[in-house]
C-alpha cells in the first residue's frame, strides 16, 4: 500500500514541491527574460562566472567512481560508519540527479538563454523563449539546470549529515546559481528547479541513510 500524501514523512515532500512549482511558475512569467537579458547586456564576457560553472565538471566522474570503490571495499568486508554512509549517499544522489535532470530535459524541451548549440532557438539569439515538450535536441535543453541539479545533491545531502559546515554547503549552491546568471547559461526558472530535483534526490536517498 502507498503511504498517504498526508503521512508526516511526506509532507515536507509535498510542501517543497508546492514551493517549487510556485517558484519556477513565477520566474517563468515575470523573472526569466529580464534576468536573462540584464545579464547578457552587463555581465557578458566575464570570465569568472564561467570559472565557476566549470568546478562541476569533474563531479559525476567523481560520483560514478566513488560508488565504484565504495562497493569493492564493502565486498572486502567494509562496514561504512557515518562518514562512510555520507560518501555512499552523495554518490548516490548525484548519480541519481544526472540521471532525472537529463531525462526531465529531454520531456521539457525548453530552448537556451543564448544560442549555445549552432543553429538552436534561443531568447538572446531568435528571442525564442517557451517550452517544446518532447522536443529533443541539445538545443532544446534548458530545464531544469543540470548544474545546479548536480551541485544540490551532494551539497543537499552534507546540508543533512554535517550540520556544522551547513554556511559551506548553502554557499557553494548559491556560488553556482551566481556563475549561471552571470553567465548567462541559465534561466533563473531552470535554477530554481535544478535546485529542488537535486535536494528531492538528497532527500530519497537519505530516506535509506539516516
Amino acid at each position: 500500500m502507498l503511504p498517504s500524501p498526508s503521512a508526516p514523512g511526506l509532507r515536507p515532500f509535498f510542501r517543497g514541491l508546492i514551493a517549487a512549482l510556485i517558484l519556477v511558475a513565477l520566474a517563468i512569467l515575470f523573472v526569466d527574460r529580464a534576468a536573462s537579458t540584464w545579464s547578457n547586456a552587463h555581465l557578458h564576457g566575464i570570465v569568472f562566472f564561467h570559472w565557476i560553472t566549470w568546478a562541476i565538471e569533474p563531479v559525476p566522474a567523481l560520483a560514478a567512481g566513488s560508488l565504484v570503490v565504495a562497493a569493492l571495499m564493502r565486498a572486502r568486508g567494509w562496514q561504512p560508519g557515518p562518514a562512510g554512509k555520507t560518501w555512499i549517499a552523495c554518490g548516490v544522489a548525484t548519480v541519481g540527479a544526472i540521471v532525472l535532470k537529463d531525462e526531465l530535459k529531454w520531456f521539457f524541451g525548453r530552448t537556451w538563454p543564448e544560442s549555445w548549440v549552432p543553429g538552436a532557438p534561443s531568447w538572446i539569439g531568435t528571442h525564442t523563449y517557451g517550452f517544446f515538450i518532447l522536443h529533443g535536441g541539445s538545443g532544446w535543453f534548458s530545464f531544469p539546470s543540470g548544474h545546479m541539479t548536480v551541485t544540490t545533491a551532494p551539497m543537499a545531502v552534507l546540508w543533512r549529515r554535517v550540520p556544522r559546515l551547513r554556511w559551506i554547503w548553502g554557499g557553494l549552491i548559491g556560488l553556482m546559481a551566481l556563475g549561471l546568471w552571470g553567465s548567462d547559461y541559465h534561466f533563473i526558472g531552470d535554477m530554481i528547479a535544478g535546485t529542488f530535483l537535486g535536494a528531492g534526490c538528497a532527500a530519497g536517498t537519505l530516506l535509506f541513510v539516516d
